[in-house]
């Protein structure tokens, strides 16, 4: 059985409205999700309160706190819809049990993770290397109709920039964004 099947056979559908937390920094949550409508923001707290965007979750991808469905720690960041959201909802313990004894499963899930790593290790390399409008351009290019429903503050503390900031570069470079 591939992903999508075990996906359908054993996923339940989850509906957020806006604002709506999937789960939060510092709760336990022992499952993965992926999006089939709507958009996500994870996100981090610092000690301050101040937040920041780890990522944006658009349609057909995962995601989840591999920290607490598979060690069984808190979750480190934030999950929540920015609009109105659908989402298959998977336990992580029942698709890594299924997963070690199906291989084309296996393979899936592993192809899902491969992807996984190398959207972090892009965006690691992103804020470690490139300037604040290059970041911009990336994400632009990446997602160019969900930016539409992404608000200019959010996309700014993606970016690691103030929202003044984010309005030079657009104003300078003429990159439009559409909210």
């Amino acid at each position: 059985m591939g992903f999508d099947e075990f996906l359908t056979t054993h996923g339940e559908e989850e509906r957020l409205a806006p604002n709506q937390y999937v789960f939060r920094q510092g709760e336990m949550d022992a499952s993965i999700y992926v999006l089939r409508q709507g958009i996500l923001k994870a996100f981090y707290l610092s000690e301050s309160g101040s937040e920041m965007i780890k990522s944006f979750v658009f349609p057909g991808e995962i995601i989840g706190s591999l920290a607490s469905a598979h060690w069984g720690e808190k979750a480190t960041f934030n999950l929540v819809a920015l609009d109105e959201s659908v989402l298959l909802k998977i336990n992580f313990q029942l698709l890594y049990s299924n997963a070690q004894s199906d291989l084309n499963l296996a393979r899936d899930v592993m192809d899902r993770l491969l992807r996984y790593g190398r959207q972090k290790e892009d965006r690691e390399r992103e804020l470690l290397t490139l300037s604040a409008e290059s970041r911009y351009r990336a994400l632009l290019e990446d997602a160019p109709d969900g930016l539409r429903r992404i608000k200019q503050k959010d996309i700014a503390r993606y970016l690691g920039i103030t929202p003044v900031a984010l309005s030079r570069i657009r104003g300078k470079s003429k990159i439009q964004h559409l909210e």
